[in-house]
């Protein structure tokens, strides 16, 4: 179950002058022994800046859709998810209108809207495409469609857009796109979960969840790229809106070196994280594939900070398989190990979930904590006010109301994980009726790397003073300043060392 809302420009510029004073105010007489955190600048990196907007773009443009119009009125997707600056992307566009247009927005820090628009299209000739076509016997959606245009990227730098379709008579709805960073040496890597989106997505009337008949058992089984996301709720644009935008703006406005990328991404190129300061995952990234496991496993035990800010991590595992379209266009995953052929060919790659037998690959191992239950609302309660990340904006015990939900984790010792391990903040809590506890995590290893994991889905929306921050918005912003500082500057967990206090906490034992 997932939160939702409504894409605006989300108020979280707002919350960093408060950060900034919050912080002041930690180390200025009022923060007894606390430790000074971090500069909220960026530090020294040899990363240059990739950030230039294309001459005659627009910073601050209005992006937003008030009124989508009717479904199905004009409606579309890429042939990628992501390319690099420079490559050619086709648009599919179906629309019901005489003609429509293509308008590239970048989001991030450009005030007051946090969108620049980069580039729009001359008039297109509209057209109403064929109706989806569901492909047995996995009930497959897909859109059987021509190319409408190609766009250049050519001078439009790195990051998130949405390209907004304009349809004569006013529809409007957006298709997400991500510009990659072509080297990611000295970035913090910010990954769109672009699987996870996809997984939800029930354009044409089916999803790994959902069926047009309404039963479970007649879900997809694989779901595919080739179709325009669903209107509903997300106006197109995935879970960018909601999971993901709060974050990217508040991240841009830092002034750190960022990358970009998406999981397919991650997937897809064994050198994304070559040279990469961190990797931050988002609000919902629940459905990896082995190589996207890999890559971050192998990058944390290679010194790169690892930050999950949501909930519900690692769970379904997925394979990719190609579509006419380009490679790694279809998502699989069964759910269950015997129903998946993959269990008969190649069992490692069975989609069951990762915790789940035959051979059980718990997501604690990489992220520390351990996905229970949904849907849940509690408080964060402050837990480990010694901890570098906490020390001067907390004490033990403080609540910010309304952030932990809709999915939590916690450390579960009955699964692996790392230790030593500190538990930030332990949030009591009832779910379906059993009482439970929300985790927020950091832990170390060996090669310096430190991990980060928020134990709910709504960390990024406490960022944002209009979502569920309200008056915690400052210091979840000032937690998060420290830490995205921190991983700018190398292996955080060699300067900050996790400290095990699940004794403390009375968590020690299974």
């Amino acid at each position: 179950m997932r939160a939702r809302r409504l894409g605006r420009s989300s108020p979280v510029l707002l919350a960093l002058a408060a950060v900034l004073a919050l912080i002041a105010a930690c180390t200025a007489g009022g923060g007894g022994s606390a430790p000074a955190p971090p500069s909220s600048g960026p530090p020294s990196t040899s990363a240059p800046a990739l950030s230039a907007l294309p001459p005659g773009a627009v910073p601050g443009a209005d992006w937003r859709i008030t009124d989508p119009g009717p479904e199905h009125a004009v409606e579309g997707f890429a042939d990628r998810t992501s390319v690099r600056p420079g490559e050619p992307v086709h648009l599919f566009v179906s629309t019901t209108a005489a003609h429509f247009t293509v308008t590239a927005f970048r989001m991030g820090d450009y005030p007051p809207t946090g969108a620049a628009r980069v580039w729009v299209s001359p008039p297109q000739p509209g057209r109403r495409q064929a109706d989806p076509v569901v492909q047995a016997p996995r009930n497959t959606v897909v859109a059987p469609w021509s190319p409408s245009l190609t766009l250049d990227t050519a001078g439009w730098p790195p990051g998130d857009y949405l390209l907004r379709l304009d349809a004569e008579g006013g529809a409007r709805q957006f298709v997400p796109l991500t510009l990659a960073t072509p080297d990611n040496t000295g970035r913090l890597v910010v990954v769109n979960a672009v699987t996870t989106w996809q997984a939800y997505n029930r354009w044409g009337g089916y999803s790994l969840y959902a069926a047009r008949s309404g039963r479970f058992a007649d879900r997809s089984r694989a779901v595919s790229f080739d179709r325009p996301y669903q209107a509903k709720d997300m106006q197109g644009a995935g879970d960018f809106l909601i999971f993901e935008l709060p974050f990217v703006e508040f991240a841009e406005h830092s002034g750190l070196p960022l990358g970009y990328a998406t999981d397919v991404d991650l997937h897809a190129d064994p050198h994304l994280l070559d040279g990469a300061r961190a990797v931050i995952t988002l609000g919902h990234d629940e459905y990896w594939s082995t190589a996207m496991r890999a890559a971050a496993t192998a990058a944390r035990d290679r010194g790169v900070n690892l930050a999950f800010l949501g909930g519900n991590e690692i769970y379904r595992h997925i394979r990719f398989e190609d579509t006419a379209l380009g490679p790694d266009r279809t998502e699989v995953d069964y759910k269950s190990f015997t129903e998946d052929p993959a269990s008969r060919t190649d069992p490692l790659e069975a989609t069951q979930q990762w915790r789940d037998p035959p051979d059980p690959r718990p997501e604690s191992v990489l992220l520390g904590n351990f996905y229970q239950c949904n849907p849940a609302q509690a408080d964060l309660v402050v837990a480990d006010d010694r901890n570098w990340l906490l020390s001067g904006l907390v004490r033990n015990g403080d609540r910010l109301p309304g952030l932990v939900g809709d999915e939590y984790e916690r450390v579960d010792l009955r699964v692996p994980t790392p230790r030593p391990i500190e538990v930030l903040f332990h949030s009591p809590l009832t779910c379906r009726g059993r009482p439970d506890f929300a985790d927020a995590t950091w832990y170390s290893v060996p090669s310096g790397a430190g991990v980060f994991s928020a134990g709910t889905q709504y960390w990024i929306c406490g960022l944002d003073p209009g979502c569920r921050g309200g008056r915690s918005a400052p210091v979840v912003a000032a937690i998060t300043t420290r830490l995205l500082t921190a991983f700018a500057g190398g292996p955080a967990g060699a300067v900050h060392p996790a400290e095990d206090n699940l004794g403390a906490l009375g968590i020690d034992h299974p």
